[in-house]
């Protein structure tokens, strides 16, 4: 999957958060959860995006965890849900089934890129 494909997917992953927060019960338990699933959701591709634009490889790392930790957030919110029975139960399937693609796609992005940092700096040590 090539970096044009990954931005679609979490794009279309956000599309879906802000559809299944729309469609929760309206009282303060969905509203609280809600808004918190809401901004780590959509924030997985916005980061994204910003780490295809990093302006060096470092850059790009540390923008790679900050994708990482908002798609392991977003994982924990869906589990919250499920465990409460609060959403569509389709919706939250779905959901959960990708964000834990996500979640382990972008780890490994973050594991590759540190293990290319690591083995370039080690190169330059000899």
């Amino acid at each position: 999957m090539d970096k044009k494909e990954l931005e679609k997917r979490t794009k279309k992953f956000a599309l879906e958060v802000i559809r299944f927060v729309a469609d929760l019960p309206n009282n303060t338990i969905p509203d609280v959860m809600g808004y918190q699933f809401l901004k780590a959701g959509t924030s997985m591709g916005a980061n994204y995006r910003e780490a295809n634009r990093a302006q060096s490889r470092q850059d790009f790392i540390h923008k790679i965890a900050i994708v990482e930790k908002e798609a392991s957030e977003t994982q924990y919110w869906l589990e919250l849900f499920d465990a409460s029975n609060i959403g569509d139960p389709q919706s939250l399937s779905w959901l959960l089934q990708e964000s834990s693609e996500l979640l382990a796609i972008f780890t490994s992005i973050g594991k590759t890129a540190k293990s290319r940092q690591k083995r370039k700096r080690d190169k330059k040590l000899l």
